[in-house]
């Protein structure tokens, strides 16, 4: 019998690879003689350098950037000097985790800091940059990451702008900076949601509220979105508000693609793809995969969903462990799912559950078989 687990992290409770680990110790208990592989996993956002370096030894690298608030702060990324290959996780400079509630604003914040990043590993010889570009505390259209790499931003006065959320909308004029540090290097924008820039399911309505935004500012930012694209056209003759997970980030993924040139790829596909995944779940018997807060997204374009998908393509049933089942059985039956089982059906709370994952994962294995 071969199990296979591959598990996204559980936010803000547990990562892949210690979750990993708590489940194959649980699978040998129930079944001695099986063969048991783990594949962590990560789909761009939080946790997305941790499992490139558990796959492919990279080397972190230090650098001196600034926090989504312009604080001073030193950050960490992968960097494959055979490969001369850099693995940048923007939520390590720009991530919504590095803020207090009271200081979410997305009207402030920037990704000045990714930019940074990103510069570091060009001068550190960097030709290929793949940046993971979930869990943002911003929403400037990647206006801030362009800030750091010589772009400057003009208002109709001709005034330049400081890069951020609120200075969408005052953007006039782009111009471009004297030296192009990006010419020569390859980007791939490793992303975990399909958001347009703009509009009722673009960066600001859907994901500024819980950046810290008012009602008011979200229609605000929306609006500075689309005077971005606006500009965007102008300036660089390019038309990519609807592209799939140009909203990524506070519009992030449209500024990485025309500012860096980069293409989008789902972060999953991405790391499925390079651990050669595929072949695993078609000979794997039992395939056990999970996230925190196991809800409908999850199956649009999250890790459960993309594992699902392949689970169904070789005819496998999967098992899904959870933080927390936000979805009814036949929202998820219907795609192969056999089981679903929670961490908060054993725990007191989910308080408890979400602190001390270890104490009820047993339950929840054996709820699982």
């Amino acid at each position: 019998m071969y199990f296979l687990i591959a598990p996204d992290k559980f936010k803000g409770s547990i990562d892949s690879i210690s979750l990993c680990e708590l489940l194959r110790k649980e699978i040998f208990l129930l079944y001695p003689q099986a063969t048991v592989r783990t594949f962590p996993l990560a789909d761009g956002g939080d946790g997305f350098a941790q499992i490139i370096h558990h796959y492919f030894a990279t080397e972190p690298v230090l650098a001196d950037t600034v926090d989504p608030l312009a604080r001073p702060i030193t950050a960490t990324y992968q960097f494959s000097a055979v490969n001369e290959t850099a693995f940048i996780e923007m939520a390590s400079a720009s991530g919504l985790a590095m803020l207090k509630n009271e200081e979410r604003d997305p009207m402030k914040a920037s990704t000045y800091g990714t930019g940074l990043l990103v510069l570091d590993a060009i001068k550190k010889g960097a030709k290929k940059i793949i940046l993971g570009i979930g869990g943002s505390a911003t929403n400037d259209g990647g206006i801030g990451m362009a800030g750091a790499l010589g772009y400057t931003f003009l208002n109709q006065e001709g005034q330049v702008i400081s890069p951020n959320g609120e200075a969408m909308n005052s953007i006039f004029e782009i111009k471009n900076p004297a030296f192009n540090f990006v010419e020569g290097v390859e980007f791939t924008v490793a992303c975990d949601v399909k958001n347009p820039l703009y509009g009722a399911v673009g960066a600001a309505f859907v994901y500024s509220p819980q950046k810290g935004a008012t009602p008011d500012q979200v229609i605000e930012l929306d609006n500075g979105l689309r005077n971005l694209d606006k500009v965007f056209q102008q300036h660089f003759n390019r038309l990519i508000a609807q592209v799939s997970g140009a909203g990524a980030a506070g519009g992030l993924g449209a500024g990485c693609m025309v500012f860096l040139g980069a293409r989008l790829i789902p972060g999953i596909d991405y790391v499925i793809e390079s651990i050669g995944l595929e072949k695993e779940i078609a000979a794997a018997n039992y395939i056990i995969t999970g996230e925190g807060g196991f809800d409908t997204q999850s199956l649009q374009g999250k890790v459960v969903g993309h594992i699902a998908d392949l689970a169904r393509k070789y005819h496998k049933k999967i098992y899904v462990i959870c933080g927390e089942s936000l979805i009814d059985d036949s929202d998820y039956t219907a795609l192969g799912i056999a089981k679903v089982s929670s961490l908060v059906a054993f725990a007191p709370s989910k308080e408890e559950a979400i602190s001390a994952p270890e104490r009820f994962i047993p339950a929840a294995v054996k709820a699982l078989f």
